[in-house]
């Protein structure tokens, strides 16, 4: 599409519109001189005590639960094979699913089977289940015939379903959204509040004396433990390390290392989190022997990049003071909707890399460059705000 104006003309590059949820009018705004403002929300007694919490609420918890190759894992627990031996799942000649212990011998789903082999030949590999006409059941063939034979993922759904039932079964107050057949969105937040309120009652009641009734700001927080529920994504993390590659030991206390006066109710309510998602995980660990890794935050997006800050078999927590460092230095093409033909776009438009470097650019140079849809890429690049409440 083409633009024209005193004389002049340039091209737009037309994005698709935004697949995230449209704003209910169309208003448009400025860019903030901070772009993460709203960090340390005040926390009321009404945002504790309201019967009905919503997307906006600063003491929201969402956690995103991912299976450890999970297309793996499930052949590894039915043809009880040794975790530790390296294991891949075939699909005709593609892989779809490479266990870890794979991994180390550098073979990935991009790898064909054959050369995977080549690279770790004690390598088990697993064709997924297939059936043809007549079959009364799927069935397990080393090389079965694409002509005549189906795939069959009807394994791995009901493993998926058995997942599902134990995060609801064990969290009964919670909400759960399946994500994906090898994931799912958990809303901690009913039973973070519930939790709260038991151990801190003083809570529950807003005090006689409180200046602005149920609009007043909770007292301070107690000290948190966070025990070994799962690892803090540092809120300053070393001098010349990246959030993207900096990990903290299990065994070190970030918390306790971090200024203990910048610790929130929000932060409680992480911490209380990680100790339920801890023993959802070691529920299906144990019921089912499959392993889980999880990201705990304030919404889905930022829970879902929480999830893949380490892996396997963990649980990574971002509190929200940890949220601009986590984010700025992080490769935008990682982020959904970001990557493939789009984010080469933005790429090459804006001379970028990273989210801290497209922070740096104005809605108005944004939607120059890119068309007026482009405020859907503007407000996803900024998910840390609460106002941002379609990334919930």
């Amino acid at each position: 599409m083409e633009r024209h104006g005193r004389g002049r003309s340039h091209v737009v590059v037309m994005l698709p519109i935004s697949p995230l949820k449209k704003r209910k009018d169309n208003s448009k705004f400025s860019p903030p001189q901070d772009e993460f403002t709203d960090l340390n929300p005040h926390i009321t007694y009404r945002h504790l005590l309201s019967p009905l919490p919503s997307a906006r609420d600063p003491l929201r918890v969402i956690a995103l639960c991912d299976s450890d190759a999970f297309y793996a894992a499930c052949e590894q627990v039915r043809l009880g094979i040794d975790p530790s031996r390296p294991l891949v799942v075939r699909q005709w000649d593609a892989l779809i699913a490479v266990n870890y212990p794979a991994r180390a011998f550098g073979i990935t789903r991009m790898s064909s089977w054959r050369d995977a082999v080549k690279k770790c030949p004690e390598l088990t590999v697993v064709h997924v289940a297939t059936y043809k006409e007549g079959d009364a059941a799927p069935g397990y063939w080393d090389n079965p015939d694409t002509a005549t034979h189906k795939v069959s993922l009807d394994f791995y759904r009901r493993e998926s379903a058995k997942i599902i039932s134990i995060f609801k079964e064990s969290l009964p107050d919670g909400e759960i959204e399946k994500a994906s057949i090898d994931e799912a969105f958990i809303d901690f937040t009913r039973p973070v509040r519930a939790e709260m309120l038991a151990r801190y009652p003083y809570l529950a009641h807003v005090p006689s004396d409180a200046p602005n009734g149920l609009d007043t700001v909770l007292p301070p927080p107690p000290r948190i433990s966070w025990g070994n529920h799962g690892i803090l994504i540092p809120i300053d993390p070393p001098m010349g390390d990246s959030d993207s590659n900096y990990v903290a030991e299990e065994d070190e206390d970030v918390g306790e290392r971090e200024d203990d006066a910048r610790k929130t109710w929000h932060d409680v309510a992480l911490s209380i989190a990680a100790e339920l998602m801890d023993k959802i995980r070691g529920e299906v660990r144990t019921q089912l022997r499959y392993t889980t890794s999880a990201g705990i935050a304030r919404n889905k997006f930022l829970a879902k990049l929480t999830a893949s800050y380490k892996k396997r078999d963990s649980q990574s927590i971002l509190r929200n003071a940890a949220i601009p460092n986590y984010l700025i230095p992080m490769p935008f093409q990682k982020i959904r909707f970001l990557g493939g033909k789009l984010g080469q776009v933005i790429a090459n438009k804006f001379e970028a890399s990273t989210v801290g470097d497209l922070l740096s650019i104005s809605l108005d140079e944004m939607q120059q460059k890119l068309g007026e849809d482009s405020i859907w890429v503007y407000e996803v690049l900024r998910c840390a705000s609460v106002n941002a409440n379609y990334l919930q």
